[in-house]
């Protein structure tokens, strides 16, 4: 099943969403008014499996271009009373970066649009990014007095200015400000207040000392507080191990493992799994397998298990691979990153079970897929046709293509052309070096690649291998 925000891939709005080639193949294609209602569709809606790492922005600018698409439909999602309200950068974080690709295409609309927006819009930060890769430095200046308005000068504006200064992606705006002389003095000292919470949090006390025992390291891991925000506690705990742990200790780690509270437990599994401890595997797998296991316990044991770079795990994986619970799934991932040619029929009914159980969008594919690739399973090449056409993550729909120029003969004269067109600069960067010249479409689009100043390198430096120096001489 897909996202219901997920057009079905056999429509141009599907295509669009996908950040297919195929997209904007399509729309160039249709009639004008069809490929922009999609077009807007798709950048106003984000529906991106992941927004914070999937590329589209480039992808949307450039077909705005090929069609000469106003920018009303942009202005008015913007600068809808949404904006006051609904402050999450996903909501028009793609439109933005759109308009900042736009500018650097010389769209002066999209450039005084999103000066428009960083004064007085809600996602102002990211508007303002943009510029700063983009604007001048007089249209930047312009900006100081509506956006340090937005800090009162009292205590807690002067707080939220230095975190808005600390936090800053691209500098070059308040750096500007700061040369002014109206602004210089609360700029400066918002630096510095920057600058003193960072050093404050590299003091600040980060867990065990020097000294501790295992007994005592364990312990500190079933406290509440996580010491580092984002970082599960029992990860500390273990480098913590590491650096107490001896051979004395080995008792005592395997009781805790065995039996001890989760987050000891996980702990310890991490701990011994990193230095390949014989009786490890067995470990995990009880953790894993005892239905009385905590969701937490049994994900900490799975990627304890997963990190390993043993024989042994591999060979264990060979075991584990035909179960159809997570211990499975997790084993045939191994044996996807570390197994040899023998184990292409266990990678390969993973899978397939994978596709058909959980649909083109499960996150155990990722790791299948790859694997596929890797061990050339030429009789994998259908299953990844169909994820490459179905999936919405246009970053496995890469790691599908990548697979299929490995396993499928027809992927140069078939998908690669369609890459040349895709969102991901890695998949055009494959396509590059793979779609055949035969095609008078594969030519020309090389070439406006390598001619294309918003290009990635790595993508450009794969066309001129491709086509020489010079394309126009192509």
């Amino acid at each position: 099943m897909f996202d219901p925000d997920i057009a079905p891939s056999g429509t141009l709005l599907g295509l669009l969403q996908r950040g297919r080639g195929d997209g904007t193949l399509h729309a160039l294609a249709a009639p004008r008014a069809e490929a922009l209602a999609a077009l807007n569709d798709s950048v106003l809606c984000d529906s991106r499996r992941d927004w914070q790492v999937e590329n589209r922005s480039l992808y949307y600018a450039r077909l705005y271009m090929q069609l000469d698409g106003g920018l009303e439909e942009i202005e008015r999602h913007l600068f809808h009373p949404d904006d006051l309200t609904d402050t999450g950068e996903e909501r028009t974080g793609l439109a933005l970066s759109v308009l900042g690709h736009l500018a650097a295409y010389g769209r002066d609309a999209a450039r005084l649009l999103l000066r428009s927006y960083a004064a007085v819009g809600g996602n102002w930060r990211w508007a303002l990014d943009e510029l700063a890769l983009r604007d001048d430095d007089a249209g930047l200046i312009g900006l100081a007095p509506a956006v340090l308005a937005r800090f009162p000068e009292t205590p807690e504006g002067d707080a939220q200015l230095a975190i808005a200064v600390r936090d800053a992606f691209e500098p070059r705006p308040w750096r500007l400000w700061a040369e002014d002389p109206r602004y210089r003095a609360r700029l400066a000292a918002a630096g510095e207040q920057g600058s003193f919470d960072r050093w404050q949090r590299q003091l600040r006390p980060r867990g065990p000392r020097p000294g501790w025992s295992v007994t005592e390291v364990l312990e500190w891991a079933q406290q509440e507080l996580d010491p580092r925000p984002g970082e599960h506690r029992y990860i500390a705990a273990a480098r913590c191990l590491s650096a107490v742990a001896g051979p004395e200790d080995r008792a005592e780690l395997l009781r805790a493992g065995r039996g001890g509270p989760d987050a000891a437990r996980a702990a310890v599994l991490h701990h011994l799994a990193e230095r390949g401890d014989p009786e490890v595997l067995d470990l995990v797998e009880a953790a894993v397998t005892d239905p009385l296991s905590a969701e937490p316990l049994v994900a900490a044991a799975l990627s304890s298990y997963e990190r390993m770079r043993s024989v042994a795990a591999v060979e264990r994986a060979r075991g584990w691979a035909a179960r159809t619970d997570r211990l499975g799934a997790s084993a045939a991932g191994m044996l996807a990153r570390r197994g040899a040619r023998r184990d292409t029929d266990l990678v390969l009914a993973a899978l397939r079970r994978t596709v058909r159980e959980d649909g083109p969008d499960a996150d155990a594919l990722w790791e299948l897929v790859d694997g596929a690739g890797r061990l050339g399973i030429t009789c994998a090449a259908p299953v990844l046709r169909h994820l490459y056409r179905e999936t919405s993550s246009s970053h496995l729909r890469g790691r599908a293509a990548a697979a299929l120029a490995v396993t499928d003969p027809g992927f140069a004269a078939g998908f690669a052309v369609e890459c040349l067109w895709d969102c991901e600069e890695t998949t055009r960067e494959l396509a590059a070096r793979h779609a055949a010249t035969g095609d008078d479409r594969v030519v020309e689009q090389l070439r406006r690649l390598a001619a294309d100043p918003a290009e990635e390198a790595e993508v450009q430096t794969a066309v001129r291998a491709r086509i020489g120096p010079d394309a126009s001489a192509v």
